[in-house]
Parts: C-alpha cells; structure tokens; sequence
C-alpha cells in the first residue's frame, strides 16, 4: 500500500514566474514547483514534495553504505572548539565556520565536516585490530558561512550530506575501504540518474593524499574539470599537472631594453611586438604576511586556488600598493627574477631551466631579454599554478585537453594517518604492539544531488525527475469536473493500494491548463489524465520524459503502471 497524495490537501503553491534573484535552472524551477522556499541567504526550506525528493535521494545513499558494511550513526551538528584547534582546522577554516559561544563562553562551531569527532569516537570504541576494520557514516546537516550563497541548493549554508569515514590498521586496508566506497558511489549516482565522471582531485583542507571527485557535467556548475578525448584522462583543473622538462639551447647575454610606460604584460607585448608568451609574468603574493613571486609565462594567469592549496596551510593574499613602500628592489611593474635576492621565487614548470624570457630589470621604464631560468636566475620551487586552458596538453597522452563546467556530487580521500596522528588514534595490534590507524573521508552532497538532477534532467516545461527519487511514480490529473474527478481518485486508489506512489490533482475551480502546466512543472515520471474519455473509462497515459502519449482503459492503464 502506497500513498495517495492529493494535492487539494498538500501544500503546495507553484509559480507562473522566475524568482527575481535566481540564475540556475535548478533554482527557478525547484521554487517554481513548490519544492523549496527560501529562508534566509543561503538558507532554504524543503516544502512536502521537495522533502520526499531529498529523502529518496538519502534512501538510495544508505542502501548502497548498508551494502557495503557501512555503519550509520549520528553525530552531533553542534562541536566543541578544542577538536578543530588540535587538528588546526579552527584556523585553517577561517571564516567559513559558523563559531558561537555558549552562556559560560565556551566556544563551538556547526559542522562543516567531522573528521576529528569521527576519530574520537573511534578513539573511545576502538582498543584492539579486532575491532577493525569499520566503516561509519551519517546524513546530517553541515553548515558553511559561504560569503556568496547562490544558486538556491547548489551552494548554500546550511545543507545535507552524507559522510562516511573508514578505519583501517593497514594501507592495504584502506585501498580496500577506498575501492569500495568508489564503487558504491558509481552506483548510488547511476541509481539516481545522474551523468557523472570521476576526477582526479585535490585534497584541499581535508588533508590527506589519494583524492577524486565525482563531478556531474552542467552549465551551472562551480567546478571546472580537463577531460581528454583520446585517453581516459580526467581531473578538476586544479589537478591537471605539467612536467619539468629542462630545454638546452644556446642564449645571448641579458640585455636591458628601454621600455617607458610598459607595467602590464599587454602594454610590454605590444610595445616590443612579441607575443606575451614570449614574456615573463612576475606576480607578487603575500604568503603568511612575507612576499613572494610566482613567475609564470606572460600569457597565462595564476590560480590562486592551485597557489593556496601548495602553500597550504600557510594564507596567500594578493600584494596591495602599501607593501613597496621601503621595498627598493621591488619595482612595481618591472620586477623581474634575476636579482631578487630577499624574494622567495615560485615558478611553473613551463618556466623550466633553460627557457629565456623577456621580463622586467627591476627599474622603472626597463625590462631585460635573455633572461634564461638556472642561468640568470633560480627557483626555490616548482608548483603547477597556471590556470588550465582549453587544449593544454593531457599528463597522459599529450592531446589536447577539453574543459566542462560540472557540479561536484561526491568526493572521496584517502585521508592516512594526519587525524590518527592528531589523535593519537592506535590500537594494539596482532603482535602486541599499538598500530596507529589510517582513515580514509568519503562525502557525498545530498541536497545538491537534487539540484544536480534538476539541472541535468529539466526540459522546456519543468522538472523530470528519474523514477527512483521523484516524489511520486505517477501524476494522476483530474481534466474536469466531477465524473473526471471521481475517476481520477477512483484509479489513484487502486494504484496506491498495488503500490504505485500517487500524486492525484483533484483541485477543485482550477483549470485543466493550469492543472496540465503544473503536471509538467512538477515533475513526476509518468502523468495519467481523466479527461475528455472518462465516461467511457478511458484515460491518457503521457512519459513526461519523452511525451509520448496513449490512450487507455483504466485496467490497462493501471496494469502498465503496476508492471
């Protein structure tokens, strides 16, 4: 037995219009069909239907933890201080952690993610190797002070996720608990219906070494990801790397060139008429409060993003005009690797030994040619920190790169022993000595999940969600007065009572337009219409997916519905 929705009961309002404030498909349309409401930036209300969504999405997710061997728990959303500051995240986490204080003045934050409360737990419950390997994991509300929420659920301050954490005394072991959530993760995103690729990832401040995304492809995605169209090759683009590859070559000496009102790459290249790339770039960036620059091929630019995450957890903020001041060796607009004795230098690799450059000679109005890398001047170090460009060459194969806007769904790390150490998480192991257990963090959005599939599955007319998570299997539409009425609850009960999930609109004075607008809208796999044929006992059966459409008795249409 099933439940029939009537929506003269559910509360429910849809809306001709977009919101004024939304940009993303996913968020004019969930607001549109009565899914969410917003509460407050970057906060949102899930209303009946988006409800049942979200909790479709989450029963997928724990069938598939369950069938693995993992563990749900659930952990508390309000954390004491001390467990973050062990672990240096009360810091590193800056002003995305929503922090209070209780009435004594004891300080809490909401959880952003709960990789040490995980390791305490464990800490407590876990004494010998006989009690792993476990795998834990909970869906439950995080918080982020995100400085720009945006795109309705996508990105938001509040939000569901599902995070899962494995205990293991061995490396071996947490290949093994990582392969297994990768594979569980493939399969909760087919069951959901999403598109997706797996992406080499970054770690960021979760720590930790092995790391992918899972990344749906959407025009309203946050992430950037290279994919290769010739090998298998995929990465967020703050993971694509370039190989140092020294050049040999013969080079004149350095010689300076007269370069008035030159400060800009641009300004540069055009006065000299070469092609920027022919330039170096010299950007300087405050690194825990001391200057350093970042040398990079004048037409390039620098991630930040990629800079922060080498340098982590050290904060890189962009030089301001105040910081020359009592800087002689720095002049603004000219500056330039040789000489830059009090400077700690960052390159590329595409600035490897060897390569020449034309870049600035440390005096105002002049720049230097010849400037060759291991000749002129030396790297303290390498790090790839480019910004990713269409047809980079793939690490793998060497093809040109493609680039794709997606939504991270999923990511999962092979975290080791940085929290274990923190903690001072052992057990004692099978020769009677304490083993210092290795962990791996596996996350999975599950409010963004629904906007993932809002934004890949969404036509012309409104939402289309996948069997296995819309809020309904069928859409029963009363196109009438009071026999299509009676007809229409009539089939909808018979339905609920072989299983089938109803949502039946029996909204009085509404019209059959507005009633069919909103079936579309809405979203729901299958709509079965009582209509012009009722009294025949003839009904429309319409795949909102593909919009065909049939003709049927009521004992087809609910045996179709029922197979």
């Amino acid at each position: 037995m099933a439940q029939v929705q009537r929506m003269s009961r559910l509360m429910v309002k849809t809306l001709r219009d977009d919101p004024a404030d939304a940009e993303t498909l996913s968020h004019k349309l969930l607001v549109r069909a009565g899914y969410v409401r917003r509460t407050a930036a970057g906060i949102w209300s899930w209303l009946p239907l988006g409800k049942k969504v979200l909790d479709n999405v989450s029963r997928v997710v724990r069938e598939e933890m369950d069938a693995i061997g993992a563990q749900e728990v659930l952990l508390p959303a309000l954390l004491p201080k001390e467990p973050y500051e062990a672990s240096g995240r009360w810091e590193e986490y800056g002003d995305l952690l929503f922090r209070l204080k209780d009435r004594k003045g004891a300080e809490y934050l909401l959880g952003p993610t709960h990789e040490e409360i995980f390791t305490l737990l464990v800490k407590d419950q876990a004494s010998s190797y006989k009690d792993l390997p476990v795998m834990l994991y909970q869906i439950q509300t995080k918080y982020r002070d995100e400085a720009r929420p945006r795109s309705g659920v996508l990105r938001g301050r509040e939000f569901q996720m599902k995070d899962s954490y494995s205990f293991d005394t061995t490396d071996e072991g947490l290949a093994e608990s990582y392969a297994l959530h990768r594979a569980a993760y493939q399969k909760i995103f087919e069951r959901l219906g999403l598109d997706y690729r797996i992406v080499s990832a970054v770690s960021g401040a979760m720590g930790g070494s092995a790391s992918e995304e899972f990344l749906a492809p959407a025009a309203a995605g946050e992430d950037t990801f290279a994919d290769c169209p010739a090998c298998d090759y995929a990465a967020n683009t703050e993971a694509v790397t370039f190989a140092l590859t020294p050049v040999v070559g013969e080079h004149g000496p350095v010689e300076e060139l007269d370069t008035p009102d030159t400060p800009t790459i641009e300004t540069l290249a055009e006065h000299l008429g070469v092609p920027a790339s022919a330039t170096l770039k010299n950007l300087l960036v405050k690194v825990d409060g001391e200057i350093v620059a970042v040398g990079v091929p004048g037409d390039r630019e620098v991630d930040l993003g990629k800079l922060g995450e080498h340098l982590a957890p050290a904060v890189v903020e962009l030089v301001t005009a105040e910081d020359f001041e009592g800087r002689d060796d720095l002049v603004r607009g000219y500056v330039g690797p040789q000489g830059l004795e009090k400077v700690r230098y960052i390159a590329d690799p595409r600035v490897a030994p060897g390569t020449a450059w034309i870049t600035g000679a440390n005096k105002a109005d002049t720049h230097a040619k010849n400037v060759v890398a291991g000749r002129d001047f030396e790297v303290d170090d390498y790090f790839d920190v480019v910004v990713v460009q269409e047809g980079d060459p793939c690490p793998s194969c060497g093809t040109g790169l493609k680039l794709d806007r997606a939504i991270e769904i999923g990511h999962i790390f092979q975290l080791g022993r940085k929290y274990a150490d923190t903690f001072q998480l052992d057990v004692l192991g099978q020769q009677g000595k304490p083993v210092r257990v290795t962990m791996g963090s596996y996350g999975i959005g599950v409010s963004r999940a629904v906007a993932a599939l809002a934004e890949q599955s969404a036509d012309g007319q409104g939402l289309c969600w996948p069997k296995e998570i819309a809020p309904a299997d069928v859409h029963v539409v009363a196109a009438g007065k009071a026999l299509q009425t009676e007809l229409a609850l009539e089939v909808s009960e018979k339905l609920g009572a072989a299983g089938v999930r109803v949502l039946v609109d029996d909204r009085a004075g509404v019209s059959p337009g507005v009633k069919f607008t909103d079936a579309e809208l809405i979203g729901v796999p299958q709509i079965l219409v009582a209509g012009r044929r009722s009294a025949e006992g003839v009904v429309e059966l319409k795949d909102r997916r593909t919009g065909e459409r049939e003709e049927l008795t009521v004992d087809e249409a609910i045996a179709r519905l029922t197979a």
